[in-house]
């Protein structure tokens, strides 16, 4: 090799090593003051600016982020390449993998810093912590009364509007939740699922189980 290719090769490394370097450094963020690296900076300042350069070719939603876009297009297409190895269920993600894990090991790591109550998903975590903060951003257009989540406020306007989507398979009556209707339905299987550990009574609601325990305790006095 010639002495100016040899030259050319050092200066080649040298802006790598600069590059490199360069990339290591913190840049801050002229917005809200979070430091960054220089390619997570520019990422970045996108939450502020709002651009969102990745479009999906299928709907036209845009992204952020490349990530973001290539999470999305698992969504069109159902492709699931994260596979649990207890139970063979599928996820688009590795995030939504590693969360599930927990299920399995009991593993709850997100813990509450104000009641120490711990999670096993990030979201159930985040909609707790909103209980503390007494953030309640969902507000309902009939009444203005406010909710911590979407279900809540949904649960909530059935109130105003007089949906009763949950339907008694042995009967007409319905219902605006879940939880109403399986209480109703014990009525007709005469399922009992609360039990008490004095008498060993049964009953159909938990509240009632309450009810009946004090009987117990003023009796003792």
């Amino acid at each position: 090799m010639q002495r100016h290719e040899v030259n050319e090769v050092e200066k080649e490394r040298c802006k790598i090593k600069t590059s490199r370097e360069k990339n290591k450094q913190l840049h801050t963020c002229s917005q809200c003051g979070k430091s960054f690296r220089q390619k997570s900076l520019k990422q970045h300042m996108r939450i502020h600016t709002g651009e969102k350069p990745y479009t999906c070719p299928q709907c036209g939603k845009s992204f952020a982020a490349a990530s973001g876009l290539s999470y999305h297009l698992h969504v069109h297409s159902g492709e699931k390449p994260f596979n649990c190895d207890q139970c063979g269920k599928k996820f688009i993600s590795s995030s939504h993998l590693k969360e599930h894990l927990t299920v399995h090991s009991d593993e709850k790591p997100h813990v509450c810093s104000y009641c120490g109550k711990s999670f096993s998903w990030l979201a159930s975590y985040k909609q707790h912590q909103k209980t503390h903060d007494e953030v309640r951003d969902h507000v309902c257009c009939e009444c203005d009364k406010s909710f911590t989540t979407a279900h809540d406020l949904k649960q909530h306007q059935r109130i105003h509007t007089g949906e009763k989507p949950y339907k008694c398979s042995y009967c007409d009556k319905s219902f605006t939740q879940s939880g109403h209707l399986k209480t109703h339905e014990r009525v007709h299987t005469g399922e009992k699922p609360y039990h008490c550990t004095q008498c060993g009574k049964s009953f159909t609601q938990s509240v009632i189980l309450v009810t009946h325990i004090k009987k117990h305790c003023s009796v003792s006095e």
